[in-house]
């Protein structure tokens, strides 16, 4: 149970994206939008994996559960923000930002580590499409998934009693617009240098296994792609990759720019945009990028609407 080390502080205020009163009610439009876009896209990606017998295959397992990862910690920050656009005072309750941290944690670890465990399905369905089937089995499957929601549930629950068992004495203004650890950190009265060390030996170790996975299973598939002799052959085989390529590209590129750098260069205005970037766009653009760049996404999608038309009519 978290402990609350000074009464004095019993709500935070989030400062938001911006402070200009003018531009509250167009942020909210746009935001509301974008958390529209990214709640249908999601929940789209799911249900047509759910439905469609010729998507039920490992590798849209799981890409359904990215969906169900990213469209969970938006929907941890997008409401509240929503709502803080239009709120007079924008508050938040102790254990609400404690909770708030804890479940962004939680699915962005997760989405850090599925990301890697997809590029190891690719890895075993092109270098060894043979035993695919049986590498990849169901229960295999699940204990892979089931993996990176438990590191990340764990890893979160650390770091959030952490974080809240240091002292908020008078300052309650986080300079952001949903509870993270660093602008949480810049509001404590306690020493807070063991907190910065340990949040960046988690997301160095996080983002550098995470990624060296990613990294050695790509260049076993470029290595098996430059041996099919065909051109079309080595297209079609690449273009499996291309999506999850670029989400990796753009998902781990957003966290290092965030938590790996020193702290003498960090500027929480940078990070604000960074972390609209990751909790907002991001899961707005991962079903675009799975379905605008995947023939079977695209297929799938045209045989459920045509079921669907069939029995509109």
């Amino acid at each position: 149970m978290l402990k609350k080390n000074c009464v004095t502080v019993k709500e935070f205020i989030l400062f938001g994206i911006t402070d200009r009163s003018d531009l509250q009610v167009l942020l909210f439009v746009v935001f509301l939008l974008i958390y529209l876009v990214t709640v249908m896209g999601n929940l789209g990606i799911i249900i047509l994996i759910r439905t469609d017998a010729h998507l039920h295959t490992p590798m849209y397992f799981f890409l359904s559960h990215l969906a169900f990862v990213d469209l969970c910690y938006s929907s941890v920050i997008a409401p509240k923000m929503l709502a803080n656009f239009l709120a007079t005072k924008k508050s938040i309750s102790y254990y609400a930002c404690a909770a708030q941290l804890g479940c962004f944690l939680t699915f962005m670890i997760t989405e850090l580590f599925l990301l890697s465990v997809m590029a190891y399905d690719r890895y075993v369905a092109i270098c060894n499409p043979l035993l695919y089937q049986t590498v990849m089995s169901q229960r295999v499957c699940i204990q892979l998934v089931a993996g990176p929601y438990i590191y990340g549930f764990c890893v979160a629950l650390f770091h959030t009693i952490v974080t809240f068992r240091l002292s908020f004495c008078s300052a309650n203004v986080i300079n952001h617009f949903y509870c993270d650890d660093l602008p949480l950190l810049e509001l404590s009265c306690s020493d807070t240098s063991t907190k910065q060390i340990l949040i960046y030996i988690s997301a160095a170790f996080g983002i550098i296994c995470s990624l060296l996975i990613v990294f050695v299973s790509y260049i076993f598939i470029l290595s098996a792609i430059l041996r099919i002799r065909s051109a079309h052959g080595r297209s079609k085989v690449f273009s499996t990759c291309a999506s999850h390529l670029t989400a990796v590209t753009i998902f781990y590129g957003t966290l290092m720019f965030m938590y790996l750098q020193p702290g003498t260069n960090h500027s929480l205005a940078t990070d604000k945009i960074a972390s609209v970037f990751y909790t907002v766009a991001i899961p707005m653009l991962n079903p675009l990028i799975y379905s605008l760049r995947n023939k079977e996404v695209k297929d799938a999608l045209k045989r459920t609407t045509k079921k669907i038309m069939v029995v509109l009519h």
